[in-house]
C-alpha cells in the first residue's frame, strides 16, 4: 500500500497528521482502525450470507461477475465448450493479421527508395536531389 513513498515522505504526514490533529491524533487512529474492522465483519458477513443462500463456498474474490459465473456457474467442460469456436476464430484472425502485416512489410519495402537504388530526378532535368534521410520505421521501434 505504502510501496510508492519513501521514509521522508511518511514522517512529513506523520508531521502532517500530527499538527493538524494534534492531541487527538491517537482517538483518529483508533476511530480509523475500528471503521477498516467494521467494514471487514460486514464483507465477511456479507459472503458469509451469500455462501450460505447459495450452497457453495464463495470467498471476496469470487464476487467479481465473471469469476462467479466461472466457477459456480459453468463446469470445466461447459468452458471448454464456449472456448472451442472462440479459440479457432481467434487463431484465424491472427493468421489474417499476420498475413497483412507480412505483405505490409514487403509493400514498404519495395516503395523505399533506398532498396529500389533509384533516385529521383529534379523536374528541371538538373543534378538529382539528394534522398531524405531514412526515418525509422514503426517495425524497427518495435
Amino acid at each position: 500500500m505504502l510501496d510508492n513513498l519513501n521514509w521522508w515522505e511518511i514522517a512529513a504526514l506523520l508531521l502532517l497528521a500530527l499538527l493538524i490533529f494534534g492531541d487527538r491524533l491517537p482517538a483518529v487512529i483508533n476511530d480509523g482502525l475500528r471503521m477498516v474492522r467494521n467494514l471487514r465483519a460486514m464483507a465477511r458477513n456479507a459472503t458469509g450470507d451469500l455462501s450460505r443462500e447459495l450452497g457453495t463456498d464463495i470467498q471476496l474474490e469470487d464476487l467479481h461477475p465473471k469469476a462467479f459465473i466461472r466457477k459456480h456457474l459453468l463446469s470445466e467442460e461447459d468452458e471448454q465448450a464456449i472456448r472451442k469456436p472462440l479459440q479457432s476464430m481467434y487463431d484465424n484472425i491472427r493468421q489474417d493479421v499476420g498475413g497483412v502485416h507480412e505483405d505490409l512489410k514487403e509493400v514498404a519495402k519495395q516503395a523505399d527508395l533506398r532498396t529500389n537504388g533509384a533516385r529521383p530526378a529534379t523536374a528541371t532535368g538538373g543534378a538529382p536531389t539528394p534522398a531524405p534521410a531514412p526515418r525509422p520505421s514503426y517495425d524497427d521501434a518495435t
